[in-house]
């Protein structure tokens, strides 16, 4: 039974100007006045509450070096929202965490290794980019929400891919990433050692089935994964509430396509990035709330 989880964070992206915070944290209250509940709840569903994380801070220029935007507050809330995801999963639920931005991927990596690979280990990282910035590849990392999958598999500074001791999260030979466009900057850094990545283009043109039936076929995938949804995986043309639209992506039936065959497998799923401040009548956030019920409806459903 899925277990709906609000995750309101913010911490993990770049102020949209200068003293304004991201409006990803309105994203949970949003995709419930858009109905997410109601229709999940109807089908069985449970609200779980809300991990609430620290106020974001535009901390430019003032934090340390070698640290992240909101270091110490990002840990704090993946720590908290770790716990909680524990509690639901050892309770016989399938946690849905509607966040936020995708910064909140590090408490679902550490609520993997405490739930115990047996579990389920492996992560689907389904975004429209691979998120794979980290102080190796790049100078301008310091925004979790686009480190978030290099952090997961060990290559971020141990602060965050290695909190408690428990990194990395996942082992790069069970995650999968899905969605990038094919411009992706490290998109082949992230081909090397993951176990699969496809970009939008080859969903759009294989259909989503077929892409998920590559992914459930990973050497592991059936024994329980991660499913992370970043919402920027859609084409602007469908999902411009977002901090980085980029064409090429997935229209919303495509995307429901490559989710509903991964949903029953999961041990749980997180959606990220929606922003309800660019989305000022609500269409979008119907959007979203339509593609998760859909897509998610069956979450951890074979587990």
């Amino acid at each position: 039974m899925i277990a709906l989880l609000s995750a309101p964070t913010n911490l993990g992206l770049r102020p949209p100007a200068p003293g304004r915070a991201p409006g990803t944290w309105r994203a949970p209250e949003a995709l419930r006045a858009a109905g997410l509940h109601r229709r999940l709840e109807a089908a069985g569903a449970v609200d779980a509450g809300v991990v609430e994380p620290a106020p974001y801070v535009d901390d430019d220029g003032r934090r340390p070096p070698g640290t992240i935007r909101n270091q110490a507050a990002v840990v704090d809330h993946a720590r908290r929202l770790a716990r909680r995801v524990v509690e639901l999963v050892d309770g016989g639920r399938a946690p849905l965490v509607l966040g936020g931005d995708c910064s909140l991927l590090v408490s679902a990596g550490l609520a993997l290794r405490s739930v115990g690979a047996a579990r389920g280990g492996g992560l689907v990282h389904v975004d429209g980019h691979t998120d794979f910035r980290h102080p190796g590849n790049s100078d301008a990392w310091g925004s979790l929400a686009g480190e978030d999958l290099a952090a997961a598999v060990g290559l971020h500074v141990p602060e965050v891919a290695d909190v408690d001791g428990l990194g990395p999260y996942v082992d790069p030979a069970r995650a999968v990433h899905v969605g990038c466009r094919d411009d992706d900057e490290h998109a082949a850094e992230a081909r090397g050692l993951l176990a699969g990545v496809v970009p939008a283009a080859e969903v759009v043109d294989a259909g989503g089935a077929a892409v998920a039936d590559r992914v459930l076929a990973v050497d592991g995938m059936r024994d329980g994964f991660w499913l992370q949804l970043d919402v920027d995986v859609l084409d602007p043309a469908w999902m411009p509430a977002v901090d980085s639209p980029d064409p090429g992506g997935l229209d919303p039936d495509q995307l429901v396509e490559l989710l509903r065959p991964l949903a029953p497998w999961a041990v749980g799923a997180s959606v990220t990035v929606f922003d309800p401040e660019l989305d000022p009548d609500g269409r979008y956030a119907a959007t979203v709330a339509d593609v998760v019920v859909r897509g998610l409806g069956a979450l951890g459903s074979r587990r």
